[in-house]
Parts: structure tokens; sequence; C-alpha cells
């Protein structure tokens, strides 16, 4: 269990894109965080109060989050210092990157000397089965993305929010270490062996009640060059009575590449047209779209001709909410 509360630690990252993790931590458990401290060149602000570590430690922070993601998932070597002062503050420490904290020699020895707990959420701590794709009881909604970071794990939580306050049974099934984080359940399905990815999402969303809907935040983006074999293996575990399209319209080319982004057209075929394998009934539920760049005007014309081009529901889960999305489900896909 990471314990509370956090520090948010941002390094010194060049965009917000960069900090997604630090970004969905304060967005959806902001009251368990103190602060963030930020290098000398940050490009990202979560709008939590900048803390030294000291400071930090005098407000009661527990665990330092390191909040940064980036290509590869390395910990740049001139982060190190903060981290061992953070230790040696009493901190505990919480990444979700892909190089362990432990294989840093000085975070190793800081920790073993002050006896703290280093937390790699992207890495699970059990072994998985291979997939097998037979059917089983549940609902299972996964949202999948013509990019990646475009707000699957955003749309996936408010959608399990927005069931819940309805009285639905509902889970939200993490899949990334911010997930995790803010769940405390879950696994990082990117840093499952390949063989294994598909056992790991129906280990995550297992067998259950008729009623009761897993709600599974998606990976990456079957058009992604990058991550399209998570991105599948995740579709074919999860085995989704239905998806939601996640899209941002602002960009021209994929996130790190130079790939062009896919259509949201695309993935909807895409999409079902895999998705069959392991749910033969596999449907579109509806499009949620990141407008954060667009203005109020330009982010309702941007939905109306989606719901118009595509004929299902769409909407911004932070600017306008998700009921749209879950009055179709209820509508629709409930017995």
């Amino acid at each position: 269990m990471i314990e509370r509360p956090y520090l948010i630690f941002l390094g010194d990252v060049p965009d917000k894109l960069a900090a997604k993790t630090a970004y969905g931590v304060v967005d959806w458990s902001r009251e368990w965080c103190v602060g963030q401290l930020r290098l000398p060149g940050c490009q990202a602000d979560t709008g939590l109060k900048d803390m030294t570590i000291a400071e930090a430690t005098e407000a009661g922070a527990r665990t330092l989050i390191i909040g940064a993601v980036n290509p590869g998932g390395v910990l740049p070597e001139h982060w190190t210092s903060t981290i061992v002062e953070a230790i040696e503050a009493g901190m505990d420490i919480a990444s979700g990157l892909h190089v362990r904290l432990a294989s840093v020699d000085a975070i190793r020895e800081a920790a073993e000397r002050e006896g703290v707990k280093l937390h790699d959420t992207r890495h699970a701590d059990r072994r998985f089965a291979t997939g097998k794709g037979t059917k089983r009881p549940g609902k299972r909604l996964l949202t999948v993305g013509t990019d990646c970071s475009v707000g699957k794990k955003y749309a996936a939580l408010a959608i399990d929010r927005e069931l819940n306050g309805r009285g639905v049974n509902s889970t939200f099934c993490a899949t990334g270490q911010t997930g995790v984080m803010i769940s405390g359940r879950g696994v990082a399905i990117d840093a499952v062996v390949a063989d294994f990815i598909s056992g790991a999402a129906e280990w995550l969303s297992p067998a259950t009640e008729p009623d009761h809907w897993q709600i599974v935040e998606g990976q990456g983006s079957l058009f992604h060059p990058s991550f399209a074999g998570v991105s599948l293996g995740l579709l074919h575990g999860a085995q989704p009575d239905v998806f939601v399209v996640c899209h941002e319209p602002t960009r021209t080319k994929m996130r790190n590449v130079e790939a062009p982004i896919s259509t949201i057209e695309a993935v909807i075929e895409e999409t079902m047209r895999l998705g069959r394998l392991t749910n033969p009934d596999i449907a579109p539920l509806g499009i949620s779209i990141n407008t954060q760049a667009l203005s109020d005007d330009e982010a309702k014309a941007c939905l109306a001709e989606a719901e118009e081009r595509y004929g299902l529901p769409a909407c911004d889960p932070i600017r306008t909410g998700v009921a749209k999305l879950v009055d179709r489900l209820l509508k629709e896909f409930v017995a």
C-alpha cells in the first residue's frame, strides 16, 4: 500500500503530456497530495503548491510520487539526488517508470539505510497465465484510442464514477501505472511479457455477476507503431462488450513518432474486427474527445460534428462529463 499523502515530483519535464502520471493522480486524488516539486526548466504545473522536500516533510508527505513519463520509461540520472534527498527525509518513493528504483545504486542504498519502501507500480508482483479467450460472465467496457495519451484513463475513471453514482455495480480496472496509483489495484499491461498480456487482462477483469460492469482502462492504440501490440493483447484479454473511442482533435501525428494519427472511423472498424476474436458481440458505445486545446464554442462544435458523423454520443469527460455515454450504456447494453 502506497502511504499518503503524496509529494508529486515533476522533474524537469518538457510539457504537460510528459507528466501525465502526475496530472492523473492530482486530477483524481487531489486530496491525497500536499504539493509538487519541480526542477529548474520544468514546463509542467499541476496547480499544487510548489514545495521543497523539507517543506513537504513538514506538511506530512509520506511518499514522493515520480509523476513523469517518457519513451522507454527511463529515470534521468540528474533526478537521483532529489530522490535520495526525499528518502533521507523519510519518504517512500513510488515510480511508474520501466526502470526499477532499486536498480539505481544510490537509491537502493539510501532506501536500505533509511528503511523506506520503493514502489515500482509498473512491475507486477505476480505471474500471469496466457490468455484463453473463453467467454466469461459479467459486462466489460474498454477505452481505446486514436493515439496514446488521448484520455483513455480519464474516460474510464469518469464512466466508472458516473455508473457508481447511479447505483450501478461498476469497477475501474487499472492497466497503467497512474491508474494503479489512483485505484490501489491493477497491473501495468505494458510491462507484462508479450505472451501474457491477454492473460493479465483476463486476470484483471475476471468473471463476475451478470450485471457487474468492469471499466477497463485502455493503453496505446492499435495504430501506434510503438504500442499496437500492447493494445491488441489488452483488447483480446479484456473481451469488451462495448468500447469507447478516445481522441485528441488537434494532433496530426502520433505521439513521439512520425506516423499520422488514425481516424475515429478506422479505430472503430479495427477494434470491432479484431475484438470479435474473443467477443463476437463487441460494439462501439461512444466517443470521448479531449477538447482541452479548444475554446468552448470549438469544443461544442467538435462534439456535435462527431455525433452527427458517427451516430454515437460524444463527450469530453472533464468538460461535459460522460452522462451521455452512460445513458446509452444503461439503455441499450443492460439486459
